[in-house]
């Protein structure tokens, strides 16, 4: 049985640093590794995680490199790093999308699989804007939030230039948008395989007459892109657009369940309804939602805070999610474990009780997760790691 599969079958576990280096000297290999430390590269921090594996098996790690500080916006580069070697080691810092004085950032990677190619789908707005301008409807559309998609052939050593996809994807009267942050998911089965989904987020403006000024979290929602040619054209999915303060879905992830349903998980950016993670499903392919967002009452430990979805491979795989575990702080990153498609989790393993904070889940191997996330000792943004967990 290999390690994965004990943590997933046994009761939440701590994972001190005693059993990390029992569990190095037991397999081949590493534990973990720190592909992004704050204030080294050129960067004052490193945050938004995403990661994916590419049909040759390198790992993509990509991150935001924040210039001038740890907030959303400035001066923000989207940056990667490979590995090779399951993520044990890692190849030089890369710039694939630069925000030369603005900000790009919220990457959304996913392998195309006819193809291999990686396509990546970012956000941009003007460094001298904030997202509570951009949401208030201060700022001219060059200036707000804009959607753009690039492409890698040779196993992303390479990226093309960011191509603007804005009027494709985002309607007028919106005002905020992000795609993701995490991977985005290939459809593998069904009417629609082949299919790139990303799932996304949005704030729309107070409708006419209204004393709002849209900076409200109830003007936020969540929404889903699409394409069928490998990501050169694209098209907006569904679009949860309830904005009654009751459910906010924010930041989203997504997973295709064995059945070909997707599941949709996002973060409740302060809904009044109890818990702060809402989820969805969608029979297809993320055109139109099954029921509306709904609490999920079985992950009422997450904070507000971005988290992951990830399906695993196989007969009988389960569903797995990563967050924090501490409702009231970004602390104590943990992997929770689905067996009936999203319906109910159970958490599994805790795998420190440091703050934490964003993170994404990858499929290493036939039985072998791997977690990049935001951590530190005194703070969630030190650090970006990356834990796998391997056959014993």
């Amino acid at each position: 049985m290999t390690l994965l599969s004990r943590a997933l079958l046994a009761a939440a576990v701590l994972l001190t640093p005693l059993t990390a280096t029992r569990a190095a000297h037991a397999t081949p290999g590493c534990v973990s590794s720190v592909p992004y430390v704050s204030g080294e590269g050129g960067y004052d921090t490193y945050r938004i995680p995403a990661v994916v594996a590419t049909r040759t098996g390198t790992l993509l790690a990509f991150a935001e490199g924040r210039h001038s500080g740890a907030g959303d916006t400035g001066d923000i580069d989207v940056v990667l790093r490979r590995s090779t070697d399951g993520g044990c080691t890692w190849g030089p810092l890369a710039v694939v999308a630069a925000g030369d004085g603005d900000t790009r950032g919220n990457p959304a990677p996913v392998v195309d699989p006819r193809t291999g190619a990686i396509v990546l789908l970012t956000s941009y707005n003007s460094g001298a804007v904030t997202e509570a301008q951009i949401m208030r409807g201060e700022v001219t559309a060059e200036q707000g939030r804009r959607v753009f998609v690039q492409r890698s052939r040779d196993d992303g050593r390479h990226f093309t230039r960011p191509r603007d996809i804005t009027d494709e994807v985002k309607p007028r009267g919106w005002r905020w948008y992000a795609t993701g942050p995490g991977h985005a998911v290939a459809l593998t089965r069904g009417p629609h395989a082949g299919r790139l989904v990303v799932p996304a987020n949005h704030s729309a403006a107070p409708p006419a007459g209204s004393p709002d000024t849209g900076q409200e979290a109830k003007y936020y929602g969540a929404h889903a892109l699409y394409s069928d040619d490998g990501g050169r054209g694209w098209r907006l999915g569904f679009v949860d657009d309830s904005y009654d303060g009751l459910n906010n879905a924010n930041e989203s992830t997504t997973a295709q369940l064995p059945d070909g349903r997707l599941y949709f998980s996002s973060r409740d950016q302060n809904g009044t309804s109890p818990g702060n993670r809402l989820d969805t499903y969608s029979g297809d392919g993320g055109e139109t939602l099954d029921r509306p967002y709904a609490v999920q009452p079985t992950l009422d430990d997450v904070p507000v805070v971005e988290g992951s979805v990830l399906q695993m491979r196989g007969p009988g795989a389960p569903l797995l999610f990563s967050a924090p575990s501490v409702p009231t702080a970004r602390r104590s990153m943990a992997i929770w474990r689905s067996t009936d498609g999203g319906a109910g989790f159970g958490k599994v393993l805790t795998l420190s009780d440091r703050p934490a904070a964003y993170s994404d889940l990858v499929q290493t191997g036939h039985d072998t997760v791997g977690i990049l996330y935001e951590t530190g000792a005194a703070g969630p943004y030190e650090t970006i790691e990356f834990r796998r967990l391997e056959p014993g």
